[in-house]
């Protein structure tokens, strides 16, 4: 299982990062599938944006409406900006490979290989945050388009009109589109996090890739949080220590 192919990359090594992109690819096709069949965050959520967006209409000043919104943008920038960050990290340590394998020869945790599969594993990682940062910025401007359809909201008089009704159904499915843009982005962060155990091993690379599946599939469809927020649920948290 670890013969070795060609220039230090190996059987297991190609094993672990086929398993990688069939478990993140398999998860998100899922997901995004899935969702439309059950409850989960996203579809319960639509409803709470919904609901915002038609009691919206009726509001005079939206003051409060575009602060929600503008926390929602600075959020998002922020984890673009990280993600560039972090490729702007990937591309130096391209620059010191050769340091960098020095100082991590010696390290017993971390496995010996070679110089070609260290750029293969730099490479993805860098590839899994460019995904990012492409999400992110794709978001952002969803998000940009939303508040222009919120800027053609009807005054409050005319919000029971049939066409006020539809305008807001439609700023609330861009808001949704936006989040799952977003939610795409923070599961690329979540298996880029799995990439970097690929560093120690690649046993522990797959495993690490299982367990980031386990994590994110429990937060979107078995959560606490989601039974809390499911108007159908009759969940109860106990906050008794």
């Amino acid at each position: 299982m670890n013969a070795e192919l060609i220039h230090g990359v190996t059987l297991l090594d190609v094993t672990a990062l086929f398993w990688f992109l069939i478990a993140w690819s398999g998860y998100t096709y899922y997901a995004d599938t899935y969702s439309k069949d059950r409850t989960t965050l996203m579809t319960v959520m639509y409803q709470y944006r919904l609901e915002w967006m038609r009691a919206s209409l009726y509001r005079e000043v939206r003051v409060g409406d575009a602060a929600l919104l503008a926390t929602l943008v600075r959020s998002i920038s922020l984890f673009a900006s990280t993600a560039i960050f972090i490729i702007g990290g990937i591309v130096a340590i391209f620059g010191g490979l050769e340091q960098v394998q020095h100082l991590t020869k010696d390290l017993t945790y971390v496995v010996k290989t070679t110089k070609v599969m260290w750029e293969i594993k730099l490479l993805v990682l860098g590839l899994v945050f460019v995904y990012a940062f492409f999400k992110f910025a794709w978001a952002l401007r969803q998000f940009n388009y939303m508040i222009i359809v919120m800027g053609a909201f009807p005054t409050p008089e005319h919000a029971e009109s049939p066409q006020a009704q539809k305008i807001a159904e439609r700023a609330a499915k861009v808001n949704a589109l936006a989040v799952q843009t977003f939610n795409r982005g923070m599961r690329a962060y979540y298996f880029g996090l799995a990439a970097l155990s690929w560093f120690l091993h690649p046993w522990i690379f797959v495993l690490s890739t299982l367990f980031v599946v386990m994590v994110i599939y429990r937060r979107e469809f078995k959560s606490k949080t989601l039974k809390t927020l499911d108007p159908n649920s009759n969940y109860t948290i106990d906050f008794k220590s």
